[in-house]
């Protein structure tokens, strides 16, 4: 009778998306595409199939327009589309230059910056959101906890 081998950790495909040569080239500089799925599959223990797309401030402000009719472009923007115990269908959108802004402005490298932001939109692609304090703080909670796994200090102090 064959055994059951025991069976890893559920496959998560990963896609990544770039907007141009340019912010390819920008992101790849902070971290490589093999860092970056490395920092997902830490924040999404499922499989399925997660897109992240990097893009610019004009496809970032149309985007966030036509989605939560905010006229500017945000950092981040998750759209799950399908979520059960077994795995996740996801979209996460990334402004590169709304992070790279961010990232200065707060004294952070933009490294550590995007595996934040990863992070993050990889929660919200699972359920999770910050609309009211309790459900922030947990969150902010399991940020901090992914980043210092991943060598990343806590974002929020």
């Amino acid at each position: 009778m064959p055994t059951k081998s025991k069976s890893s950790s559920p496959k998560l495909t990963v896609e990544l998306q770039f907007a141009s040569p340019a912010i390819e080239s920008a992101l790849t500089q902070a971290a490589s595409p093999t860092l970056i799925k490395k920092w997902i599959k830490t924040a999404i223990p499922l499989g399925g199939l997660i897109t992240l797309r990097f893009v610019n401030a004009a496809e970032g402000k149309k985007l966030n327009f036509a989605f939560r009719q905010k006229d500017y472009a945000t950092n981040v923007l998750t759209f799950p589309y399908e979520l059960s115990k077994k795995g996740l269908v996801a979209d996460i959108i990334f402004c590169l230059p709304v992070l790279q802004k961010e990232a200065k402005t707060q004294g952070k490298l933009l490294k550590a910056h995007l595996a934040h932001l990863i992070v993050h939109g990889c929660l919200h692609a699972q359920g999770y959101d910050h609309e009211t304090e309790r459900d922030a703080k947990k969150m902010e909670a399991l940020e901090i906890q992914m980043l210092h796994k991943l060598g990343f200090a806590n974002p929020y102090s």
